[in-house]
């Protein structure tokens, strides 16, 4: 890439906007577990819509690849360029604005690179939320959550961020925008045209702009942190609360005792309110518009059922905000906890509520067998399905294995195996990246398969939009 391109780029995006020194660039080519290193000739941070357009119209007159970047948060490589890679990394966090706020549409628009953080705090300024919750909040941007479909604790609720976006703006590659940041509720004219970038993790365009579905913010709450026997018992305890509270069941995630020590072990300020950590634990979150709705006393009466029934073995019910935060910060800290114990060898799967258990079990006894030196850790969003299925290894193990792509591979097809054979997905929410795109070949039919490539090549001929990710080059 020659001196002039790059003079070219810092006059389109100013030299605040370009980044080409080693140690600068560094952070933007290293993925959030610090595995993967890629290269790019330069980080490129435009301020505008019509900015990252001109960037893309150059990068199409040159043949330069383009690596969009949120907050660099994927956990399958998704934003972090390969080490053969030659091209610019595009990154929004200079475009953070909040276009607007419609409490009675109950809809908010923003600029792509707005965190995730940033539209809670926005929403909540006019008696609404925005209902996608997760660890990474605080650095995730909105464009790459978009990008991934991201999922979080809410989708029992709310469903994933697919189900949240009204409208998009997209800069197409070539350099085109397309302008569909609409806020109807009803619009049937055509295809629907920002589904198509929803999930596609910036191989087909880059999200400027979001509208996004707000909605009631929650004024009466219930938390609870429970101990149950295992994975049947939580299933059976999910269809009882479900009975009881309906859409008022916000959240219900299902961790192994393996999990919750991991977090007590490396993340100091987190506790556990039982004597020791659960053999299995759920982290329960009720939540209703109206504050007279006496959530803690129905839960209370809920709860005390299912202990007479066997169904819950101990329990815990927050009785202030405090003790809340407390429970789901043990929650959110699980992905800082598992990458400082040791290697994990994280699957993200879904299967059918009811087979949930079904699967943790096969999965487990696949792991004994195949992999002894290494402890499964468990956390699921089990109310829609989805298991974090993460195979962990110590440190000093892991330095010894000969070849770690190898057992890599090995341990993720076992584990997608199992899930698939239940009527699962071997991808509920983090997307497939870098990281899973021979097993998208592997486990996607011919005529889908066929489908994806003909969708790449109609709108990035050139193949210069985020090459690598979810489809093999």
């Amino acid at each position: 890439m020659s001196d002039d391109f790059i003079s070219r780029l810092t006059g389109l995006v100013g030299e605040r906007g370009i980044v080409t020194s080693p140690a600068e660039m560094a952070p933007y080519l290293e993925d959030w577990r610090g595995r993967e290193h890629g290269r790019a000739r330069a980080i490129v941070l435009p301020r505008t819509t019509e900015e990252v357009a001109e960037v893309v119209r150059l990068c199409a007159e040159t043949g330069t690849a383009v690596f969009p970047q949120g907050g660099n948060t994927s956990l399958c490589v998704a934003a972090t360029p390969g080490a053969d890679a030659d091209g610019i990394v595009l990154g929004l966090k200079r475009m953070n604005a909040i276009r607007s706020l419609d409490r009675a549409s109950s809809a908010i628009v923003v600029d792509g690179g707005v965190v995730l953080s940033a539209i809670h705090e926005a929403a909540a300024t006019v008696g609404r939320q925005f209902p996608l919750h997760l660890g990474s909040e605080g650095t995730a941007q909105i464009g790459g959550l978009i990008s991934t479909n991201a999922g979080g604790t809410g989708v029992l609720r709310y469903g994933p961020t697919r189900d949240l976006v009204m409208g998009l703006e997209v800069v197409l590659a070539g350099g085109r925008v397309w302008n569909g940041l609409s806020t109807l509720r009803k619009d049937n004219t055509g295809y629907d045209l920002k589904n198509l970038f929803i999930g596609a993790e910036g191989t087909l365009g880059i999200i400027t702009g979001a509208a996004l579905k707000l909605a009631p913010a929650l004024r009466a709450r219930a938390d609870a942190w429970l101990s149950v026997a295992g994975p049947e018992e939580a299933v059976t305890l999910l269809g009882a609360l479900q009975d009881v509270f309906d859409t008022n069941l916000q959240a219900f995630e299902l961790l192994s005792r393996s999990e919750i020590q991991s977090v007590l072990d490396f993340v100091p300020g987190r506790h556990c309110p039982f004597g020791e950590a659960p053999a299995w634990s759920v982290m329960i979150e009720l939540g209703a518009p109206d504050p007279e709705a006496a959530l803690t006393a129905r839960l209370e009466e809920t709860l005390a059922e299912a202990m007479e029934a066997g169904t819950v073995l101990d329990g815990f019910i927050a009785q202030n905000e405090t003790q809340s935060a407390d429970i789901w910060q043990v929650r959110h800290s699980v992905s800082e906890s598992n990458k400082k114990r040791g290697v994990g060898l994280t699957h993200d799967v879904s299967v059918p509520v009811s087979q949930v258990a079904r699967f943790i079990a096969e999965a487990d006894a696949m792991v004994a067998e195949h992999y002894p030196s290494a402890e499964p850790v468990v956390v699921a969003h089990m109310g829609d399905g989805n298991v974090h299925y993460i195979v962990m290894f110590d440190h000093d193990w892991w330095q010894d294995v000969m070849d770690r792509k190898a057992l890599q591979n090995n341990v993720m097809r076992r584990v997608h195996d199992i899930a698939m054979a239940l009527g699962g997905s071997y991808s509920a929410e983090h997307g497939i990246g870098r990281k899973l795109t021979a097993e998208l070949e592997r486990l996607t039919s011919p005529v889908e398969l066929d489908l994806f490539h003909r969708v790449k090549a109609m709108l990035d001929p050139d193949g210069l939009m985020n090459p690598g990710a979810v489809l093999s080059p």
